[in-house]
């Protein structure tokens, strides 16, 4: 695409499966910054791809000479991430910024990808603005950090009231623990036909969604330090919770309680969701997170519907037996960083700064849904009227959990997916998907396990 304008806007996407080449070039050019993150598969949804072009016009306009090219990637999670750690390894395609999500950001540490921000970050005032849980999302095991993170998030249940309604729930629905959730699926699979009561991402297409918003929303209920025993600094292996979730997943898939299997299975899934199956009134209740919102708004949105903040309900997904605190949330987010072979590491850095100030946070905080990880934003008027449910989201920050931060996890997660995809499609029972994650944990950790009942 010819450029029309000082501001270039490249465009890699995923066809028929295959990662297309991004375009980036092989130029060094020093007034020209390059940026790359992701854009969503739903190609109507343009919030992000807005935001990110409004700050790149507002650099441009405050470091007159200077260019901002843009590459969103529109891809899946799992590819986006594959397509950018590519990029990274080599000067000639990496980007002087890069969008990153939080899970990845020690295991691109350790394979050499990002540079240390830490010279910038202490002579930069607005960082103590930062919460301190936000700023160690983007910290690595080294103690420096790798990049100054945008918002972060948290998960619950959204549900619809009309269809809660015909099938006799309340409209206030706080669900105790996880047989309150079936106990509602179950009741609108038998009083509402023809709607899909509950939606729990599961397998390996959704990626880390299925793994995070799926699997972990549950395994978090079961008890302490399921996953990982930072005491022990091991991983956790032979989990009653473990199994367990895995056949709350069985349960949800066998009684046809969720998505047709294929569909749970495909890398659309999220997409299928928010565009489709939630304002089409198709979908009774979904682990879903906080940013769904952005994908109805009039201006970015996919698919524009404005009855949603009075037709959807949100509740805390409940830990298994209703045991302390009686709910449960994961939070995670993306960072702005500077890839290690940016050629313009310094012009990146007055970008991110740029993308960070307190005005343009406030501003994506509201376009895209996000919770606050500045002070300042969150205590802005326009941020806690910006989006129904934004109080509701925001107060699960307090209960929420974190991901291991370890260059191990997204190894880890991957075996999730794959034992998540062996129940859901039947080709595996609970037990026996638990017990070839054990073996594949122990085979990725180097043995590093501990097993707990």
């Amino acid at each position: 695409m010819r450029p029309t304008a000082p501001l270039i806007l490249l465009a890699a996407a995923v066809a028929a499966g295959t990662l297309t080449a991004c375009g980036s070039g092989s130029g060094s050019d020093k007034n020209t910054v390059k940026v790359a993150f992701i854009k969503d598969t739903n190609g109507k949804v343009t919030v992000r791809d807005d935001y990110v072009r409004l700050v790149a016009r507002q650099f441009e306009k405050s470091h007159p000479g200077k260019k901002v090219r843009l590459i969103p990637i529109q891809a899946s999670e799992n590819d986006y991430y594959t397509k950018i750690q590519q990029m990274m390894r080599s000067p000639r395609t990496a980007p002087d910024v890069v969008y990153e999500d939080t899970f990845l950001v020690n295991s691109d540490i350790k394979a050499g990808l990002l540079r240390p921000l830490d010279d910038h970050l202490g002579t930069w005032d607005d960082w103590r603005q930062f919460e301190p849980a936000a700023k160690a999302a983007a910290k690595g095991q080294d103690g420096r950090t790798y990049g100054v993170p945008d918002g972060t998030d948290t998960r619950g249940l959204w549900f619809n009231k009309k269809i809660f309604k015909k099938a006799g729930l309340p409209a206030d629905w706080r669900p105790e623990d996880w047989a309150g959730v079936l106990d509602a699926a179950r009741t609108i699979k038998r009083k509402v036909p023809g709607v899909t009561p509950l939606n729990v991402f599961t397998g390996k297409g959704a990626g880390e969604a299925a793994v995070m918003q799926g699997f972990e929303m549950l395994l978090y209920g079961t008890g302490e330090h399921q996953l990982y025993d930072p005491g022990a600094k091991k991983w956790v292996a032979g989990t009653r919770g473990f199994k367990d979730s895995l056949r709350f997943l069985d349960t949800v898939y066998k009684e046809k309680l969720g998505p047709d299997v294929p569909d749970a299975l495909s890398p659309n899934i999220q997409t299928q969701v928010a565009a489709e199956l939630l304002p089409e009134e198709k979908l009774a209740i979904d682990l879903d997170g906080s940013w769904l919102g952005q994908q109805w708004q009039k201006t970015g949105g996919g698919n524009p519907w404005p009855a949603w903040s009075a037709t959807l309900g949100q509740a805390p997904f409940p830990t298994q037996h209703g045991t302390p605190p009686g709910k449960v949330s994961l939070a995670g987010g993306w960072t702005w960083s500077v890839p290690q072979k940016s050629r313009q590491p310094e012009l990146a850095w007055k970008l991110i700064k740029t993308f960070q100030s307190q005005r343009n946070a406030l501003e994506w905080c509201v376009r895209g849904a996000q919770i606050a990880v500045r002070k300042d934003v969150a205590a802005d008027p326009r941020y806690r009227t910006s989006v129904p449910g934004i109080g509701f989201f925001t107060g699960l920050v307090k209960i929420s959990q974190y991901r291991p931060a370890l260059p191990e996890y997204p190894r880890v997660a991957s075996a999730i997916g794959e034992a998540m995809e062996a129940v859901t499609s039947g080709d595996a029972s609970p037990d026996k998907a638990a017990a070839d994650y054990d073996a594949a944990l122990t085979s990725l950790v180097g043995g590093r396990t501990v097993a707990k009942p």
